[in-house]
This record gives C-alpha cells, sequence and structure tokens, in this order.
C-alpha cells in the first residue's frame, strides 16, 4: 500500500523564504555537474568538512580523527539535478558497509507491501526473475522469493553479500552499471522485473548506472527506483539525509529528462512515506506497452510550481540549516543547566551529518543506544560518541532520548516505550526541536 501526499505541507515554510545571493558559491573554478558537465553555480547546502557517514570505529580517539572531505551539494542550472560531487571514491565508502537493511522492522514491512503489489500487478512467477540493485542483505528479495519468484541481487560490499548469500539470497558483489548489466546478458541473464530502492541517489556516474538497466531489463518489464523526494527534503529541512555517500538528490523533473536521455520511459509515480517522503518511479523501455497515468504530469507540475527547475528556490536554504543548529545546541545547553541527561537513538548516516553540522560530541550525548550488532561498541565517526547496546538506556534511564532517525519515529517510540516508566520523554529536532 502506498500513501499518497499532497505537495503543500501544513504550516511549511516557503522554499523561497529568506532568500539571498550569498548562497551563490563563489569559488573561482567551480565543479562539473556530474551528469551534463555544465560548472556548478548554485549552492544549495554546505555542510562544510565532514567524515563518511557510516565509518564507524572501535576506537574513539581513531572516530574523532576520520579524515573529512567537503560536504557541499549544488544545483544544476542545466539539467536540475542536485548533487555532492565525487569528493570521495565509490569504492571507499561502498565496498565494506555498515548498514544492514534488516533492523528496521517498518521497512521490513514496507518491502513486504511491495514484493506483493509488485507480483500482482505485472503477473511476476516461477519463471521471472527480479533482480535487485544495492539488495543490501537480501531485505526485500526473500519476499520474492518466498513467493515462489526467482531472484538475483547485485551489491557492492562483500560483507553484506556474505549475508544474502548465505541467507539463500543469491547476491553477486558489483558496482551496477553497463558493464555489470552487459555482462549478465551475455550470461544469458535478463530481468523480469528492477527494484532499485534507495540507491540511485548512490551512485556516481547516474547515466551509466540507468543505462545499464536499460541494457538488463526484458522488452516489456518494468524498473521501480525509490529515492527520497527533493521536494520533501527542502520542505522538511531535512539536511541530514545529505552525506557523501548520496551524491544526488532527486526531483521527478531531473529523474526524467536522465531516464529519457537513457531511453527509458516513466509511466507512474507514487508518493511514499518513507524517509521523510519518497517517490516510487515506474520506468519502462520507451516503445513498451504500459500506459501513463496522469499521476506523472501532476507531480511534474507540482515541482515546477514549486520551483525546482530554478535556482530561486534552492537560495536560502542554509540559512534555515543554521536555525536548526542554533536551536538544538540552545536546547542541549538548557538540559545542562538544569542537571538534565539526554542520549541519542539510532547510529544512522543521516545522524552523523547531523551531528557533525552541530559540533557535538560526547559532552553532547552521552551515548547513542542502536540495536544492530555491527555498530555497537563502535564510536560514531567525528563526534567519537559511543554506540551502545539498547540496554544500557534501562541502566542508565535518561530524562530524555533524542530519536536521530525521526523518520523512524514511530517504530522508535513503540520499542522504547518503556523510558515512560521513570518520566523520561522523546525529543526530535528536525525541522525543529520536539518535546513528546
Amino acid at each position: 500500500m502506498t500513501h499518497n501526499l499532497s505537495i503543500e505541507a501544513p504550516g511549511a515554510p516557503s522554499i523561497w523564504q529568506e532568500a539571498t545571493s550569498g548562497d551563490l558559491a563563489a569559488h573561482p573554478h567551480q565543479p562539473a555537474c556530474q551528469y551534463c558537465g555544465d560548472a556548478l553555480h548554485v549552492t544549495w547546502a554546505d555542510l562544510g568538512l565532514q567524515p563518511l557517514a557510516n565509518d564507524y570505529r572501535a576506537d574513539a580517539a581513531a572516530a574523532r580523527r576520520e579524515p573529512v572531505f567537503p560536504l557541499h551539494a549544488r544545483f544544476c542550472t542545466s539539467c536540475y539535478l542536485v548533487q555532492v560531487g565525487s569528493a570521495v571514491p565509490r569504492e571507499a565508502i561502498f565496498s565494506d558497509y555498515a548498514y544492514f537493511s534488516s533492523y528496521s522492522a517498518s521497512w521490513l514491512e514496507h518491502c513486504a507491501r511491495y514484493a506483493d503489489a509488485m507480483i500482482a500487478r505485472f503477473g511476476l512467477g516461477p519463471s521471472s526473475l527480479v533482480v535487485e540493485i544495492a539488495s543490501n542483505d537480501g531485505y526485500l528479495l526473500q519476499y520474492f522469493a518466498r513467493a515462489g519468484v526467482p531472484v538475483l541481487g547485485i551489491d557492492p560490499a562483500e560483507n553484506i553479500a556474505r549475508v544474502a548469500n548465505a541467507a539463500g539470497i543469491p547476491t553477486e558483489v558489483a558496482f551496477f552499471g553497463t558493464e555489470t548489466a552487459a555482462g549478465l546478458i551475455h550470461r544469458g541473464i535478463g530481468a523480469d522485473h528492477i527494484s532499485a530502492k534507495n540507491v540511485l541517489a548512490h551512485v556516481p556516474d547516474i547515466a551509466d548506472f540507468v543505462r545499464g538497466v536499460a541494457i538488463l531489463l526484458k522488452n516489456q518489464a518494468v524498473f521501480t527506483v525509490e529515492f527520497p523526494h527533493l521536494l520533501r527534503t527542502m520542505l522538511g529541512l531535512q539536511f541530514d539525509q545529505i552525506y557523501h555517500e548520496h551524491f544526488s538528490y532527486l526531483s521527478l523533473i531531473a529523474v526524467q529528462r536522465i531516464f529519457e536521455d537513457q531511453g527509458l520511459r516513466i509511466f507512474d509515480v507514487e508518493q511514499l512515506l518513507t524517509h521523510g517522503g519518497s517517490l516510487r518511479v515506474y520506468a519502462c523501455h520507451r516503445g513498451a506497452a504500459h500506459a501513463e497515468t496522469e499521476r506523472v504530469a501532476q507531480l511534474l507540475h507540482a515541482e515546477k510550481e514549486a520551483g525546482l527547475h530554478r535556482e530561486e528556490a534552492y537560495r536560502g536554504f542554509e540559512r534555515k540549516l543554521k536555525r536548526v543548529r542554533r536551536d538544538f545546541l540552545d536546547f542541549i545547553a538548557s538540559l545542562r543547566a538544569s542537571g538534565k541527561t539526554i542520549i541519542g537513538y539510532g547510529a544512522a548516516a543521516k545522524a552523523n551529518t547531523f551531528l557533525n553540522y552541530c559540533g557535538a560530541g560526547p559532552e553532547t550525548l552521552a551515548y547513542i543506544a542502536d540495536r544492530s550488532p555491527s555498530k555497537t561498541g563502535h564510536f560514531m565517526p567525528g563526534s567519537g560518541i559511543r554506540i551502545a547496546e539498547i540496554s544500557e538506556i534501562e541502566r542508565t534511564r535518561p530524562d530524555y532520548v533524542l530519536i536521530l532517525p525521526w523518520n523512524l519515529r514511530q517504530e522508535i517510540v513503540g520499542e522504547l516505550g518503556f523510558i515512560r516508566g521513570w518520566g523520561g520523554r522523546f525529543v526530535t529536532a528536525i525541522p525543529a526541536i520536539e518535546i513528546f
């Protein structure tokens, strides 16, 4: 089941508010757009120098001495793609990865519903092959496999692919693009359905990735891709979704142009609640028989009404982020002055962007609790905050728990409801401080 969202969020700030010409980057040598090659001269968000968001360390001192790289998102006025560029090689980010998708119950439920819907809508069965790009630990493909649909996962992280293969989900270790797709076709492997959840933003060469999909996709087959919707990111001030492994930040306007250039046609789009507001885009070969729904034109119109194809819409975003940072640090100072304690929950990549932008450290949050055994016992990159098991929350009884992955707020509140036993309260900081 999907959830349609209205484009105008009640009470949301205008994305043109506080526009200032000072947001234009003033570097004499501008970087080039990763897609069309034109110069990038419009800043959307400059978050300074930051470490890799998923590079957790077992030593606190090493975590605080992490190498840092520019985290500067810009808007291309030619092809409308928002991007941070390729400051870090993809091999340094994805070859050994700390994120396992199966540790979020709500995400697994989302994926189970998706599998059921795709099987029913497109008639997938025992003679079909479903391919997932960036398949992680088999979190999605398991639901197709259980329904008797053959599957193949493709993921660049060897450590995660081993987990998927051990669980019975065939997974190949590779970065996906034209070379990987051509190799599969040469082996007689073609896809009846391709899924890519939250990976399109992760590829530095987005044109090569989409061309690879076109190569691997059979004549009438369907490609679905999900990604956080740029408009929702802007309206919700969700700047913590910016980190080095997210090379681009996507609107339907930009994605449609890229797909058309590579021979794919978008025929449907759905708005989802995941990741603070995402899109699920359906695409096929240009000559395939799938009829286009009205939702495509409606959403393109809404994005153009919001100005996502004009540079004016991207100015002023940084000023709003500075306000979020100031309010959070003021809140922490008030807790310290009153003798209250606060810890974090969720050692997610978005947490690292937020904490490092705020200049946070162990003096800000005593520790961050997390369910993932691959993270507990380690330290957050840059901030050096310790990652603890959930049991430590009951032992230390903090006054406040800061939910860092705010997109999983409902799930986390249900999981940690026991803090109410001692009067504990929850906090989120984006788009503004909320205590509940």
